[in-house]
């Protein structure tokens, strides 16, 4: 006999759009005639192990649909990468409570615990369907066009670009603005979609995609400012040398490393503060200034793009549509259809599980300092359909009197 039962949970970063998915396996769910109860585990897979779960049956639809256009993962989030062992106590809790459909909302690591628990369920020969829906802002997620929560922090980033270049065209200067993506450069990549004019910033792109070089970076920016009077860099965090060693470590005298044992890349304004001091020091530009973007991308609330909104809405209710009536474990991707739509795919969860996307070429211009016309045709439609736009004055000069 069917218990009826569904969990959902949510991993990794949060971002803006996340409880659309979220609301979006509620709602579905709640309207197939097979689903019971429909329960949440706070903080993802560790609330799954400690039993922590929520009964989302009994929230009203009103208030899920103010959740959905929360930023941030309502029911917590958790930094855990389960191993097997990890795993396969997920799996025991679940057969515990006798859940017949998992759903996990995340990232890389989140489709690989997917994977890892849908195989455990088959050898115990466990009746259960696991879906994993894409987030993350990264949009390192392959075999997905883009990812539900990408759009949102890139037309953030794209809006806070386009406002710095306002600010440093009024009083002139080095910015440099750092940038989250640690493998791929998707989302420092956006700040050129704030660009109007031909001088406007950012001037100068980096992204890990690339060998970064000191050397040429300060000849950069020195025939930048030397053409403009002042240049704007965008550079993502995981900026890294020939040998793929990241800049902050080679940079930093003191370095963080996270629970994975990474170097510490964001949460901290180190990699700005370094590479403003390097062109102070060797460029002898006094007026530089450097910020780290960090977390303020992912969850900024009121800067959230409607086509993120509906397509995080859409993969959720794709994921309970394909676990009701599929046959098959998976993870749902979004393909694009034309210029614009898009459509929804189960992809293996072994073809997503553990791997990472990067930029490709044709995104990337050839000085490796710039995107292409490509990267700006991909990414506009996703930013929403009342992007902010700036203006200049049209100067019409006075003749000077007193001086020739």
């Amino acid at each position: 006999m069917s218990s009826g039962k569904v969990l959902v949970a949510q991993g990794g970063g949060p971002t803006a759009v996340i409880n659309q998915s979220l609301v979006g396996v509620v709602l579905e769910a709640r309207r197939h005639h097979n689903v019971r109860l429909v329960y949440g585990a706070h903080h993802g897979v560790r609330g799954i192990v400690d039993e922590d779960f929520v009964d989302l049956t009994q929230e009203t639809s009103h208030n899920l649909e103010l959740v959905a256009r929360t930023p941030a993962s309502a029911l917590g989030s958790t930094r855990d990468k389960p191993d097997r062992a990890y795993c396969l106590e997920i799996f025991k809790v679940l057969r515990a409570h006798e859940i017949e459909h998992f759903f996990y909302i995340g990232g890389n690591d989140s489709s690989d615990t997917v994977r890892i628990v849908s195989e455990e369920a088959r050898l115990a020969g466990y009746p259960m369907r696991c879906i994993h829906i894409p987030k993350t802002i990264d949009n390192d997620l392959v075999g997905n066009d883009h990812t539900p929560g990408y759009p949102s922090a890139a037309r953030f980033v794209a809006q806070a670009f386009a406002g710095v270049n306002l600010d440093n065209a009024s009083l002139p200067g080095i910015y440099v603005g750092v940038v989250m993506g640690r493998h791929a450069g998707f989302l420092t990549a956006a700040s050129a979609l704030g660009k109007k004019f031909p001088d406007d910033g950012p001037h100068l792109i980096y992204v890990p995609e690339r060998v970064f070089e000191v050397d040429r970076f300060l000849a950069d920016v020195k025939s930048v400012h030397e053409r403009h009077g002042r240049c704007i860099i965008a550079v993502s965090e995981g900026i890294h040398d020939a040998s793929g060693t990241p800049m902050l470590a080679r940079l930093a005298k003191a370095l963080e490393h996270d629970a994975h044992g990474n170097v510490q890349l964001s949460g901290s304004g180190a990699l700005a503060d370094l590479l403003c001091e390097e062109i102070k020091d060797k460029l002898k530009i006094k007026r530089v200034r450097g910020d780290t973007f960090g977390y303020l991308q992912r969850s900024f609330i009121g800067c959230t793009s409607d086509v993120d909104q509906r397509e995080a809405r859409e993969v959720g209710e794709k994921a309970v549509q394909f676990a009701m009536w599929g046959q098959r474990d998976g993870s749902v991707a979004i393909k694009r259809t034309g210029f614009y739509s898009v459509d929804y795919e189960l992809l293996p969860l072994e073809a997503v599980a553990g791997k990472t996307r990067v930029m490709e070429d044709e995104f990337i211009a050839a000085s490796g300092t710039d995107i292409t016309d490509a990267f700006r045709l991909y990414l506009r439609p996703l930013l929403g359909s009342d992007m902010p736009d700036a203006f200049r004055l049209r100067a019409h000069p006075v003749a000077k009197v007193l001086k020739k």
